[in-house]
This record gives C-alpha cells, sequence and structure tokens, in this order.
C-alpha cells in the first residue's frame, strides 16, 4: 500500500497520508506536496485522518510546505485525535496552518 496519495477533489490537491510521518516519511510527504503544488491547485490539503504517529519531521514538512507555497493556493491540514491534532496544538503549528477535522470541512472552507 503507497503511504502518500494525491487526488484533486473540484480544483483542490488532497494529499493522504497513512501511517507514521517521521524522519523516514517525511521526504516523500515533501515530494507529494510539491508535486501537487506544481499543478497550481487552488488548494492544497494533506489530509492526516490516517496518521498513527506524526513526528516533529512531519511537522517540518507543514510549516515548509505553507511557507513554500504560492500565495494564491491556500493550504490546510486535516487531522483530528491525539496522534495529530494535539502534537500540532501543541507546537503552535495551528497559528499558522488551518488544520480542520474532517476532510469535508476543510474543502468547504477552501472552496466555498
Amino acid at each position: 500500500m503507497q503511504q502518500f496519495t494525491e487526488h484533486e477533489v473540484d480544483g483542490v490537491a488532497v494529499v493522504a497520508a497513512v501511517g507514521a510521518v517521521d524522519m523516514l516519511t517525511a521526504p516523500q510527504l515533501q515530494d507529494a506536496i510539491t508535486a501537487a503544488a506544481q499543478r497550481k491547485p487552488a488548494g492544497l490539503v494533506v489530509d492526516m485522518t490516517q496518521v498513527d504517529f506524526l513526528g516533529s519531521a512531519g511537522m517540518q514538512v507543514l510549516m515548509t510546505s505553507r511557507k513554500q507555497l504560492d500565495a494564491g493556493i491556500k493550504f490546510a491540514v486535516v487531522a483530528d485525535g491525539p496522534a495529530t491534532s494535539r502534537p500540532l496544538k501543541i507546537t503552535g503549528i495551528t497559528d499558522y496552518v488551518e488544520v480542520y477535522p474532517t476532510l469535508d470541512i476543510a474543502l468547504r472552507n477552501l472552496t466555498g
């Protein structure tokens, strides 16, 4: 099974992650986000609902991606639960990156 997949919903690129996002897998997440951003979508969502561990390397990828995206591309993360949304809140990343509990809510906010 592939750990990072990408699809598009109404002009928004969705990069979905599964399993652990740590030092070993964070570069692959970065590659998937970069590839999606190169297609100039209206928005880009990183869906972490299937992530069971989010390490500092994964969080760094989110911050770096947020900074590198063109101003016209809206960026959001879907994270809900102790493995993902909690570390994002504790580290203060939620002050800089929009975090939503479900993909539907994220898509509504990016396309609405």
